[in-house]
Parts: structure tokens; C-alpha cells; sequence
């Protein structure tokens, strides 16, 4: 007998509806998974698992369906080691990985299966050893030596909102028609199929052609290994290894571990250095290094002599020009040359060379006001200075207007004239060319004139603002900052809080149990389960909810036990009519949905798995009703609902208690669901 509970399918339409669309290619949960198990088998790892879709809930079910194969694929080696080695502790992973704890688990209750069908104990496992230990455990200790094919079920309930939970009446052994029980005629993996069985292997082994028989896949054959150049391929069970067979090459050695090591000549004493020299290792061969230094101006040849350098050999010219070099021993001398020279000329300040003398910089000025002295090799003349002309009745150099004797030719808009030249002018907005005589417009944008952007414009600039400012109307160059968020569509901007910023704004959200959506706008719950950012402890459940989470400890009552994760059954009653009144099974259920939810709204459906002609029921909450915000609901005879009539206005959490009587043939059995309700915020 089972409760049917409708507390996942509401949680899964109130995600969904939260959640976007699928992306990207449109696949379904089934291809998501398949990809996650295909990967798997492939490379026998998870962490780099190529994403097939944009979608988050794809990625997830990959990377789940991924592991899940892995978790499978460590258990079966673990239960075939534990087969052909009869002990665990040489495989185990010093790592501590998860699929290392898988291997180790299942090979130890395989074991254990073992042990107890050797010293003729019962094959049924004690409840406290776990679900899947406990299927390792009744398979090896029914087959022996036969494989055992384990499969990692999922649990999750089916998203159409139907029945969820179902009570069994019948205590069958659920494994009697089990075509693979103990293993079944399969050497490695078996799995029923129903009305027959399906064999098949581990990795690293082929199915026989008689369908029951596996042989090892010798990957040095197949060319399926990945031994490198210089490498051999050597098979092993399952499996193979790589040897190298090639030499190191000279100055180095073969270790152990088929990897080349350097070879220390120094220390070995295989060098070849005389007594005056040090050896020194190097990668693959050494240096002989000389005991003696030698000093400046010396260089030390292969004997180790200290031999003088010649100095005045060098390219980079040791002395300066006008002076010759001399080698001495470890070092050199300079001697100066001493040339005469003529007149107009005179010796320079190192006296290595004669240079001109420049007449026209003494301070007698040779030429009169008016002229300008050019020196000339030896010699120099006088002449009339540019923008002068000379006068032949006052014989003197006068000045030359040239806006006057050119009007309208030198300058583009103003002429000035000055002693012996001219300059132009340009008007406002506009400035002098690098001809000195045109004009060109003047960016007075590179003078910041605006307190943000600047347009230049012929002879004039233009100031406006960036996105989120408005130009100010007094001086029309500030800027002043636009409230975003006082706009009349500023409480539509930010799904939580709006804050204006200069010259834009910014979304938040709560300071827990949210983050900023991509959009910088919405606010996205985060899981703190899945990102594992909870502090539940090692016995608790994490549970997620809107803006936070619950962690949750399932204990079961005195005279039941566990028969599942959120399942407590009762315990043999042995004619004991106080212990018969006590409820066959309890059951609980998680409940997550946001504050003022349109009511009544149903929120939880609870009858028998198998219905019966005559069956009643009758449904009640025995506790957690206090303010009334649920009652409950007969759908038939063999059906009920929890309903929740009043909306729950705030975050609260909530335990509900639901008890159904079932009268069938004569007898009444109680079944008890907990609804643990979580009603958290709604943005």
C-alpha cells in the first residue's frame, strides 16, 4: 500500500513556471541524458563534459546522467574485482574520488555476500547496510562467483500531476520473479527485462556470441590504446599498459618507471676534466670549469693559461680621435697628435684637428645694424636681413611692409606687420595654420569646454551628455544626472530594488539567496543545495527553497524502521494489538511555493496504489492546522485531496500531518503523510 503525495508535481510546475524555456537546439530531458551516459561510457569521466545545450536544466541532467553511469560502472568493478581477487584493499583509490568510494563499497558488500554464503548465513541483508549494499549483498551471496548487474535507479517522481507515492499491501519478495536475481546466468552484468534477461560486460570486455559469456578486448590488437611513439602496448585484464622501449639517449638512464633520468657525471666520476679544472652536471653532459681566474685584461685558453688582450685590436676603439693606442700588458695607453693650423682656423678644445672660426659670433659685430653676418669657411660676409631691403641713399637696410606690398595675398583672414617680417591672424573659432598664413577651424573640444562630450563644429563647438544624463538648460554645458528610477517607469526597471546611479542605474536583490540575473535586472534564486553553499550536516537533507534553504533530518518513530529516504515502516507487531492500531507507514513529502497563491489550490492528493471494488477511505489533518489555511477534500471512495483554502500572506514553514483510514475486505489500516510546507517570498 502506498500515498500517492501531489507535493512534487506542484513543486515542479511552481520551477517551471519560474524557469525559462529551453535553449538552444530544443532537446529533450531524455537526449540530455542519453549524451550525459554516452560521454560516460566513453571516457570514463565527468569533468569534462562538453556541453550540448545553452539550457541550464539540460546541463544539469547531462552532468547527473554522467555521473549516475560512472557511479554504475565503478559499482560493477568493484563486484567483479571482489570476484576474481576475493580481497578490495589492493584497488582502492588513494584519491578518495567519488567513484573510487563506489568501487570500494560495492566490492566490500560483494564480499561480505560472500563470506555469509560460505558459512551457510541468511542471504538477506540487514536493512541498516543500505539500498544498493544490500542488492550487492543478496546477488553475490546467491550466485557465488556469477556478475551481478547494478543499476543506480532514478528516483525522481514522473512530472504529470498524478499519483506519487504508493502503498503495497502485498509483503512479496519484490526480487522472486527477478529473471536476474543472484546474478543470473550472465559472467558479468544481467538486466530483466521482464519477460526474459539482457547480458552484458564491464569495460574493457566483449559480449560472446552466445550471450551470456564474456571475453577480455585485447586493446594492443584492436588499436585501441593510446601508447605514444616509442612506447609498447601491453594487455591486461580489462585493460592495458604502456612500456617504453626505446633508449634515453647518451647521458642519461632508463628508470624503473620507463622514464629517462639525467646522468651526473660529476658525481658518478665519468667526466673527463684534468686536475686544474671543476666539473659541472649539466642536462644530459657537463662543463669542465678552470680552478684558476684570471685577472682584468686577460682571457684564459683551453689549458687554462692566462693569456694579455690586445685592447687597441678592438672595434669599439679604446681611444678617442686624434690619439693613438698602445697595448700594455693587461691594459692600454692613449698619446694625443698634435696638428697646426692656418688662419681662419684654430685647434679644437682636445687639439686633435683644426676647425673654422666663426667671425660672426665675436661680440665686435663685423656687420653694421641691419645686415646679418654669414660665416663662410676661413672667411664671412654681410647682407640685409630677410624682410630688410637695401637702402642706396641712406646705405643702410630698411624694413620691407609686406602686408602693404601684398595686400590680400599672405594671410587667408588678418596681416600685421612687423620689423623686418610679418605675421598673420586668424578670427575667432578659427587659428593659424602651420603655413602661417592660413586659417583652419579651431576644435575647442580639446579644451574640455563641456562637462561631457563636445561636437566641434566650424567655427563654433556644440556640448551634449551621455546616455543617463540631460544637458543642463542654464549654461547649456553641465550635465545633470536623469533619476531612472523616479521615472513613471522606474518601479518596472528592477524586479526587487532599483538604486539611480550617475548616469544610469542599478537592479539588487535580496542580500541572501539571490543573484543578479544575466539581464542585470531579475533576480535568480540560487541553489544552495546543488552549489553546496548550505551548512547542513552529514545526516541532514538539503532542501531548497525560494531565497534560501531547509535542512532536514528524517527519524523514524519507536517500533518502525527506515525502508527509504523519506519512508518509515512498522515493524512486526507479533499479535500485539497496541502496536496493530499504530499506522503501517510514514511517509514525508517536501512542499515549496511562494506567498499569495490564488486559493483554494490543491496541494497534495494521498489514496491507495491498487485500488479495490469496496474500498473507503477517509482523509484528515490530525495536526499543523491550527490557523486553518488547508482542509481536505474526498475525490471517491478510493482518493483524496489536501486543499489549501486561505492564502498564507507571508514567509513561514509549516508541518501538516495527514492520516488515511483504509477499510478494505473488513480491515482498517492507517497510513500517515508529513507535509514539511515552505512558503517563502515572492519578489
Amino acid at each position: 500500500m502506498d500515498t500517492l503525495g501531489g507535493a512534487r508535481p506542484l513543486r515542479l510546475l511552481l520551477l517551471l513556471a519560474l524557469l525559462p524555456p529551453l535553449r538552444g537546439q530544443d532537446l529533450s530531458v531524455e537526449e540530455c541524458c542519453d549524451k550525459g551516459v554516452e560521454w560516460a561510457n566513453k571516457n570514463r569521466l565527468c569533468a569534462s563534459l562538453p556541453l550540448i545545450s545553452e539550457s541550464r536544466e539540460c546541463s544539469m541532467t547531462q552532468a547527473q546522467c554522467c555521473r549516475s553511469q560512472l557511479e554504475k560502472q565503478s559499482c560493477s568493478d568493484g563486484v567483479e574485482f571482489a570476484n576474481v581477487r576475493e580481497e578490495c584493499d589492493s584497488h582502492i583509490d588513494k584519491n578518495s574520488t567519488c567513484e573510487a568510494e563506489y568501487f570500494k563499497t560495492c566490492c566490500h558488500c560483494c564480499l561480505l555476500g560472500k563470506a555469509a554464503q560460505v558459512h551457510g548465513q541468511s542471504c538477506e541483508p540487514n536493512p541498516k547496510m543500505g539500498y544498493q549494499c544490500g542488492i550487492v549483498f543478496r546477488a553475490c551471496c546467491g550466485k557465488g562467483q556469477e556478475g551481478i548487474d547494478l543499476s543506480i535507479h532514478d528516483y525522481a517522481p514522473k512530472k504529470e500531476p498524478v499519483e506519487i507515492s504508493k502503498e503495497e499491501l502485498d509483503q512479496e519478495d519484490p526480487y522472486l520473479h527477478d529473471g536476474c536475481r543472484g546474478g543470473g546466468p550472465c559472467s558479468q552484468q544481467c538486466r530483466d527485462t521482464g519477460s526474459s534477461y539482457v547480458c552484458s560486460c564491464f569495460v574493457g570486455y566483449q559480449l560472446q556470441p552466445d550471450g551470456i559469456t564474456c571475453e577480455d578486448i585485447n586493446e594492443c590488437i584492436t588499436g585501441t590504446h593510446n601508447c605514444g611513439i616509442g612506447q609498447t602496448c601491453v594487455n591486461t585484464l580489462g585493460s592495458f599498459r604502456c612500456q617504453r622501449d626505446t633508449s634515453c639517449g647518451t647521458g642519461y638512464e632508463l628508470t624503473d618507471d620507463s622514464r629517462c633520468k639525467d646522468i651526473d657525471e660529476c658525481e658518478t666520476g665519468t667526466h673527463n676534466c684534468p686536475p686544474d679544472f671543476i666539473c659541472q652536471n649539466t642536462p644530459g653532459s657537463f662543463r669542465c670549469r678552470p680552478k684558476l681566474q684570471c685577472m682584468s685584461g686577460f682571457i684564459q685558453d683551453a689549458l687554462g693559461n692566462c693569456i694579455d688582450i690586445n685592447e687597441c685590436l678592438s672595434t669599439n676603439m679604446p681611444c678617442p680621435a686624434g690619439q693613438i693606442c698602445i697595448n700594455t700588458d693587461g691594459s692600454f695607453t692613449c698619446q694625443r697628435i698634435s696638428p697646426s693650423c692656418g688662419r681662419g682656423y684654430h685647434l679644437n678644445e682636445d687639439g686633435t684637428r683644426c676647425v673654422d672660426v666663426d667671425e660672426c659670433s665675436s661680440s665686435n659685430q663685423p656687420c653694421g645694424e641691419g645686415h646679418i653676418c654669414i660665416n663662410a669657411p676661413g672667411n664671412y660676409r654681410c647682407e640685409c636681413k630677410a624682410g630688410y631691403t637695401f637702402d642706396v641713399i641712406s646705405r643702410t637696410c630698411i624694413d620691407i611692409n609686406e602686408c602693404r606690398r601684398y595686400p590680400g595675398r599672405l594671410c587667408a583672414h588678418k596681416c600685421e606687420n612687423t620689423p623686418g617680417s610679418y605675421y598673420c591672424t586668424c578670427t575667432m573659432g578659427f587659428k593659424l595654420s602651420a603655413d602661417g598664413r592660413s586659417c583652419e577651424d579651431l576644435n575647442e573640444c580639446e579644451s574640455n569646454p563641456c562637462s561631457q562630450e563636445c561636437a566641434n563644429v566650424y567655427g563654433s563647438y556644440q556640448c551634449y551628455c551621455r546616455r543617463g544624463f540631460q544637458l543642463s538648460d542654464i549654461d547649456g554645458i553641465s550635465c545633470e544626472d536623469i533619476d531612472e528610477c523616479a521615472l513613471p517607469t522606474g518601479g518596472h526597471i528592477c524586479s526587487f530594488r532599483c538604486i539611480n546611479t550617475p548616469g544610469s542605474f542599478q537592479c539588487t536583490c535580496p542580500s541572501t539567496g539571490y543573484r543578479l540575473a544575466p539581464n542585470a535586472r531579475n533576480c535568480q534564486d540560487i541553489d544552495e543545495c546543488v552549489a553546496e553553499s548550505h551548512n547542513c550536516s552529514f545526516n541532514e537533507t538539503c532542501f531548497n527553497i525560494q531565497g534560501g534553504f531547509r535542512c532536514l533530518s528524517l527519524e523514524c518513530p519507536e517500533n518502525y524502521r527506515k525502508s527509504g529516504d523519506t519512508r518509515c515502516e512498522r515493524l512486526p507487531c507479533n499479535e500485539n494489538k497496541e502496536c496493530q492500531s499504530l499506522p503501517l507507514r510514514i511517509t514525508y513529502y517536501h512542499l515549496s511555493f511562494p506567498t499569495n497563491i490564488q486559493v483554494p489550490t490543491d496541494i497534495f492528493r494521498m489514496g491507495p496504489s491498487n485500488a479495490v471494488p469496496g474500498d473507503k477511505i477517509q482523509l484528515s489533518i490530525i495536526s499543523g492546522n491550527q490557523e486553518g489555511f488547508f482542509t481536505t477534500k474526498k475525490v471517491n471512495n478510493h482518493s483524496g485531496l489536501v486543499v489549501m483554502q486561505r492564502q498564507i500572506t507571508e514567509p513561514r514553514d509549516l508541518l501538516l500531518t495527514i492520516q488515511m483510514r483504509l477499510s478494505r475486505h473488513g480491515t482498517v489500516n492507517t497510513f500517515i503523510a508529513k507535509l514539511f510546507i515552505f512558503v517563502s517570498a515572492q519578489l
